[in-house]
């Protein structure tokens, strides 16, 4: 069977601290909701490989993943419009996993899930500050914490809890990291990762969580469709 690299990341993975910090972050907000409420229905809005879902399926009563028609694996297809053919007010929980940065217009997209969010719905939502370049099919946008946070409310959404996730010197690390290890052999890969993705953890823990939340490579929002 085919690892899971975002779910379950090895200390070989080039990416392992930042995937093992956006899974807690997004996981832990997915439990704290589904502890109180049962029943739910989750949208994966750009799912993608689905990463999550065999740790979110426990948790809540539909997960439907949606994807561009080139994603075989989606429950349902939508165009680079992101619009969907599925009804006003149709789930609980719209999760978007680092998508955002590669949509046509971020907004169009925010738009489309507060349609289809019931109120009172969440919106979890992961995308970068400081990354490299990586088209999947399409690379567009990078946000400050600051216009990120704007860019959501001025959808109408309330923000609830923002989180960064790798402060700014391990974001630099991993940004040197990056450039360094596609000059490197192949089999020199791992091992460079191992090294690098260490040296991130460390110097990720000298920032408090107030400044990986003003500058870091990822960011997760949690936010809500007023009632």
């Amino acid at each position: 069977m085919q690892r899971n690299k975002r779910l379950n990341p090895t200390i070989f993975n080039t990416r392992y601290v930042a995937l093992s910090k956006l899974r807690d972050t997004t996981l832990q907000i997915i439990r704290n909701i589904s502890s109180s409420q049962k029943d739910l229905d989750l949208i994966d809005f750009g799912c993608g490989e689905m990463p999550y879902h065999q740790a979110i399926e426990p948790l809540v009563k539909n997960y439907i993943g949606v994807d561009l028609k080139i994603n075989p694996l989606a429950h349902h297809h939508i165009d680079y419009d992101s619009k969907t053919t599925l009804p006003d007010e149709f789930t609980d929980i719209i999760l978007s996993n680092q998508v955002l940065e590669h949509v046509d217009s971020p907004e169009g997209y925010l738009d489309e899930a507060w349609r289809l969010l019931k109120p009172g719905g969440t919106l979890i939502l992961s995308t970068h500050g400081y990354w490299y370049y990586h088209p999947t099919p399409y690379d567009y946008w990078r946000w400050t914490s600051a216009g990120l946070q704007k860019l959501i409310a001025s959808r109408n959404f309330e923000i609830k809890e923002f989180t960064g996730v790798l402060g700014l010197s391990a974001s630099g690390l991993q940004l040197f990291q990056d450039a360094l290890i596609n000059k490197l052999p192949k089999f020199l890969h791992g091992f460079t990762a191992l090294i690098m993705q260490s040296v991130i953890f460390l110097f990720d823990k000298i920032h408090s969580q107030s400044q990986r939340n003003r500058d870091a490579a990822l960011y997760v929002v949690f936010a809500k469709k007023p009632l």
